[in-house]
């Protein structure tokens, strides 16, 4: 594949049958972590390049704790990904985020347990910043895209991502909500955390399905429901997906390309070899003699 994609799209597989999406591939990658969650598909949409992968599967096969975060994002980085927009389902915990509305979170909050969350170890540390986890810029650039779409979408607010894959107690529910949160869902952590590390622009265009189990005044969430809601708002995805590419600059305005600069804290020298040949396509910029 000569031409590197300009954006990634993680969410459903839905969202690949779009009007305007063209000369589509279907490519297979291997990385060092396994294999992603599905063939990634790789098409032009408003005379772009975009890479698209189904985070469950083709069918929504794998479970939230069950996907492969890594290899979904090292996927992305070895296509010459350099932004991501995250599509995903999630509950909301405040009255003014109503079921139908699109959220553009700004902070996560990880309360998952099991999960892989970071790409180094095994002879190479790093720690990389995550005060502010997702691209201000991209985000920025996100929200005038699904503004453009005539949806109801709010900016910032703080999303949990808990390990699932049940819903959550009432008293959970109301924690998270005595905490500050805004969204609730199963997806975001540690995928934004490993797109910073792989030095990738993130950002997460969130579906509002329900209002968690806190409203009394709600039904608690059911799968269909999450299920009608996202199939009510995949064409507003779509066209904010093909606005956002459309119009999205070469050049990125944020620094989320240079994450690792000042996070690599093992001598080179010590390094072992292992690790720095499997992390090569992440750090060998800064390991250079």
């Amino acid at each position: 594949m000569d031409e590197q994609p300009i954006l990634g799209i993680i969410g459903g597989s839905g969202l690949y049958n779009m009007a305007g999406l063209s000369s589509v591939e279907s490519v297979e990658v291997d990385t060092p972590f396994g294999k992603p969650s599905a063939p990634l598909m790789v098409g032009t949409l408003a005379g772009k390049k975009v890479a698209f992968l189904a985070r469950h599967g083709i069918g929504h096969h794998i479970s939230p704790s069950e996907v492969n975060y890594r290899a979904n994002i090292y996927a992305m980085k070895k296509l010459g990904v350099s932004r991501i927009i995250s599509i995903s389902a999630c509950g909301s915990l405040r009255e003014d985020l109503a079921p139908g509305h699109i959220v553009i979170p700004d902070q996560i909050y990880d309360n998952t347990s099991r999960r892989e969350r970071s790409f180094f170890g095994g002879g190479l540390v790093a720690h990389v910043s995550t005060a502010d986890p997702v691209c201000p810029e991209l985000s920025r650039q996100l929200l005038e895209a699904v503004q453009s779409t005539g949806a109801a979408v709010h900016q910032g607010g703080a999303l949990i991502t808990i390990e699932g894959p049940r819903f959550s107690t009432r008293a959970e529910s109301n924690v998270f909500r005595s905490w500050g949160m805004a969204m609730i869902g199963m997806t975001a952590s540690p995928e934004v955390f490993l797109a910073r590390e792989a030095e990738i622009c993130y950002s997460i265009m969130a579906h509002v399905t329900d209002y968690d189990v806190w409203h009394i005044s709600e039904a608690p969430v059911t799968v269909e429901m999450v299920i009608r809601t996202l199939l009510a708002n995949t064409a507003v995805a779509q066209q904010a997906v093909a606005a956002l590419a459309g119009k999205l600059p070469t050049s990125k305005g944020c620094s989320c390309e240079h994450a690792l600069a000042d996070a690599l804290i093992t001598s080179p020298e010590h390094i072992a070899p292992a690790a720095r040949e499997k992390l090569d396509l992440l750090v060998g910029k800064y390991l250079k003699p």
